[in-house]
């Protein structure tokens, strides 16, 4: 195609709802446009209509969404009504996708090297050798150890990062003009999300590539976008280099979602040397073992000799990578899962080996918030009924119960009359408001927040923060906060505890642990964090 055409051009695209949704279209009247070596980032809160605009360019949309105006053009060739098999012909060719969960949009009982292979042999003429050699120099290009064994691996035996690696070389195996980037971080760990990030940029410089990105993540934004455009609720209403978004924003739509950005800087915080502890643990391991019939048995140390210490009032964060043993950590407290050794004091209680039956009274005092709430709520039960039911079990009237219900909605900032409402019928940081007012309603010593905010758009994400602090503060409730995210750590963490392979490797207040790191796994995860260095919120004037 010629080359004076950008790689993408989309002008006033529309794209309508079903009837009776909360508004009449998904998308309206977006115009973006993406030259050839750019990076443009699309940002906004879920249903602002970012993935809609990606699988429109795609031709993925289902029927129940059409294009009911504008065009969509790449590299001159408008696609937005383009035939199922122009469709196919361009898919991989010209443009390709990279999408968020690569554990989902890969095929589970086909290997890795198979379904790349399926690529090739749809579109070239290659040989099944000269396709082979082809998808182990594309293996070796994303930086994956032992090409070969990857591609005779199926999914489940590689790791997240791994996984998300094998999306990008079928994404890029035949050199594609657009690469389309949707969320294709969001579940990974600060440093292979760094990885991803830096290998997308390298690929994209090297090939001229157009990339639209998108994430809800604006230290992403930071690090790799030359332009950004803001959605919201399907219009677009602020676009333009970088530098001016994050630094100088003109929507108000805009200030706000940049200005809840948690800082990297921990939040000044008052002591709590003096409070009772509440819940300490000494050398607490879980060991797992097993082996097969024609397996070497094997053991795997997931939490190994973790020693913390959580006062009243205070909120100790454990971060770290996945596989650190934190979640481990947090079941054993909460006995959901037995320890192997060690001790879980709660107050004077010694719960680690508690036998089961005993373990009835001592659920009440340690509450858990997961990390996703709607398969948290039980979708056939009022909310109402969700947050009563462990109350009643210990004894409580209904009465009683559904008063307090009635006090937590409100403390959670919801209304009241909403008891009678289904979880479906919430939006998810409203979900999750119901499960803190779920946990908050049996009266707890200790709450855990077990990647609490991570699945929430960045607005909402602060909201549920601040509200977190809020209720730990007001309560006086020991907080144990699970993360990954090192911004949301150092807002609402006293102490932070940094796990590696199942041992805490540093541990001491926020402001030590972030700004005078000790330990190199530590400084690591810290000089790995997307937009470290950016003060989001601190405008300058127009």
């Amino acid at each position: 195609m010629a080359s004076n055409h950008p790689v993408l051009e989309i002008r006033d695209l529309s794209i309508a709802l079903p009837k009776g949704s909360d508004r009449p279209h998904a998308v309206e009247k977006v115009s973006v446009v993406i030259n050839p070596g750019e990076i443009v980032c699309l940002v906004g809160e879920s249903g602002s209509g970012k993935s809609v605009i990606a699988q429109a360019v795609m031709g993925l949309l289902p029927k129940s969404l059409p294009v009911t105006g504008g065009e969509i053009r790449l590299e001159g060739e408008e696609i937005a009504h383009a035939t199922e098999n122009r469709l196919r012909e361009l898919r991989c060719v010209r443009m390709s996708m990279i999408f968020q969960e690569p554990m989902t949009a890969l095929n589970p009982v086909m290997t890795c090297g198979d379904q790349i292979d399926e690529v090739l042999r749809t579109h070239t003429q290659l040989e099944p050798q000269q396709r082979k050699d082809k998808i182990i120099r594309v293996f070796e290009r994303v930086s994956m150890p032992d090409p070969p064994r990857i591609y005779d691996s199926y999914p489940h035996q590689l790791s997240g990062g791994q996984r998300q690696r094998v999306m990008i070389a079928m994404a890029l195996v035949l050199e594609p003009t657009l690469l389309i980037a949707d969320e294709p971080t969001t579940a990974l760990d600060v440093t292979t999300q760094a990885q991803i990030l830096e290998l997308i940029k390298d690929i994209q410089r090297d090939k001229n590539m157009g990339v639209l990105f998108i994430t809800h993540d604006f230290g992403v934004v930071c690090d790799i976008a030359h332009r950004v455009a803001v959605l919201r609720l399907g219009e677009l209403v602020e676009a333009g280099p970088t530098h001016d978004i994050l630094s100088r924003p003109r929507h108000p739509y805009s200030r706000m979602l940049i200005s809840s950005v948690p800082s990297m800087l921990p939040a000044e915080r008052p002591r709590h040397d003096g409070a009772r502890t509440v819940l300490r643990t000494e050398k607490l391991t879980k060991v797992y073992g097993g082996g097969g019939m024609f397996q070497k048995a094997r053991t795997v140390r997931a939490v190994d000799n973790v020693s913390i210490v959580v006062r009243q009032g205070e909120s100790l964060g454990i971060v770290g990578e996945s596989g650190s043993g934190k979640s481990t950590v947090a079941r054993c407290i909460a006995r959901l899962i037995d320890p192997t050794e060690g001790r879980v004091t709660l107050g004077e209680d010694d719960v680690a080996l508690l036998p089961q039956r005993l373990l009835r009274r001592h659920r009440r005092r340690i509450q858990i918030v997961f990390q996703d709430p709607y398969r948290s709520l039980n979708p056939r039960r009022t909310v109402g009924e969700s947050i009563v039911e462990g109350p009643m079990n210990f004894g409580a009237s209904r009465s009683a119960a559904t008063q307090r219900a009635r006090t937590l909605m409100e403390t959670v900032r919801l209304d009241p009359d909403a008891l009678d409402r289904y979880p479906h019928q919430f939006s998810g940081g409203q979900r999750q408001r119901i499960c803190i007012a779920r946990a908050l309603a049996m009266e707890p010593e200790v709450l855990i927040a077990d990647e609490a905010v991570s699945a929430l758009d960045v607005s909402v994400q602060a909201q549920v923060l601040k509200l977190l602090d809020e209720i730990r503060e007001r309560m006086n409730l020991a907080m144990l906060f699970i993360t990954h995210d090192l911004r949301v750590a150092a807002q609402v963490c006293d102490e932070v505890a940094v796990m590696e392979k199942g041992k805490v490797v540093e541990y001491g207040p926020a402001a030590d642990v972030f700004l005078r790191p000790q330990h190199a796994y530590t400084q690591a995860l810290l000089a790995a964090a997307p937009g470290r260095d950016w003060e989001f919120g601190k405008f300058e004037a127009a």
